[in-house]
Formats: C-alpha cells, structure tokens, sequence
C-alpha cells in the first residue's frame, strides 16, 4: 500500500475508532475499566521486580488507574509517560507512592521532572484500535513506536481497549509494533509467541 493511501486508510480507521469509543456510555466506561482491571490481574503475567509502564487517561479512552493503583499498592514499580518533544521518545517517569502528579500535555498527568526514570519490562499501552494480529492504531504521533524502538529492551506491550475497538484489519507499516496481548472488557487476547 502506498504512503499516501496507507495515510488515508488510518485516517479514516482513527475517525471511525473515536467514534465508537465515544458512543461507549461513561457509566460503561466505568464498568469496562474494572473489567479489564480485573482481567490484567487473573491472566497478564509479570514479575515483582518487573517495571510497568502505564498512562494518564485521556479523553474516552480505557482507565488504567485501577490497574496502576493496585500495582502501586503491591510494591511494584510503575512508570507515566511525558511528551518530551514531536520526535523525541517519551520520557518515562517513575511514579512512587503518594507523590503528586502535575499536568503533562494532552489532558495528562505525570510525575515531576526530578522523578527517577525507568525502563519498563512491561507497557500499558493507549490505543484507538486493534485488530486480531496485534496492530495497534494509535493517534499518529509515533510516540510509543519511537519510545520502545529507543529502549535497550523489547518490552511486553499488553494493549488496553473497550472491544468496540477492535477492527477487522489495521494496515501496518514497518515502524508499526505489534501488541503482545489486548484487554479489553470482554477477555484477553495474546498474538505471536506470548501466550
């Protein structure tokens, strides 16, 4: 597919996602949120050493809060991305217990700059959509393909998402990532060799 139909058939894929993650009601939203916490818990394995990397929410899209919070509780370390630039990776920022959160960009919150950095064993990644081979269609920016290809590591990526997201088929060019596993409301489902 060329460039410029590769960019148009994303474009018309992202318009689609946000509006069906928009149509989700945000009493359901609430509901998925818990879902998927509860779900990541029973069948996403990690380490107590393991780094993890989550998100501030914004917007419509799935909560990882939950999820964050009960890592937090348990003693194992969780990290917030910040936008450090348009073509920079992010900037992963640890998140220790009670320290505040300060505002990031986008409608996002995220450690202070003094806080320590991580590399992540395992990322809670944001998306708008997926299909059934681990594309994942994210808003455009590169920001998660720039950041894991900058990493010493491959990290897990474990996509968070309501399954009205999930589309039949998502172009995928060569700097696309492929997810490791999705959550969403419904179950958890693993591509490639993670399972």
């Amino acid at each position: 597919m060329a460039d410029e139909a590769m960019d148009a058939a994303k474009a018309a894929l992202r318009r689609d996602a946000h509006a069906r993650r928009a149509a989700i009601p945000p009493d359901a939203r609430s509901e998925h949120a818990a879902s998927i916490a509860a779900l990541f818990f029973q069948h996403i394995a990690y380490g107590p050493g393991d780094i993890i990397a989550g998100y501030w929410r914004i917007r419509d899209e799935t909560d990882c809060k939950p999820i964050l919070i009960r890592l937090m509780d348990s003693g194992q370390t969780v990290v917030l991305p910040v936008v450090a630039g348009d073509d920079a990776p992010l900037d992963l920022r640890v998140w220790e217990a009670d320290a505040p959160l300060y505002e990031a960009g986008f409608g996002t919150l995220a450690p202070s700059d003094l806080a320590p950095r991580a590399v992540p064993d395992l990322i809670l990644v944001p998306l708008l959509g997926f299909d059934g081979k681990g594309t994942r269609l994210g808003y455009g920016g590169g920001y998660y393909d720039r950041t894991i290809a900058a990493l010493e590591k491959k990290p897990r990526l474990v996509g968070l998402a309501y399954a009205a997201q999930e589309f039949d088929e998502i172009p995928r060019e060569a700097h696309d990532v492929p997810l490791d596993a999705v959550v969403t409301e419904e179950g958890v489902r693993f591509f490639g060799a993670t399972e």
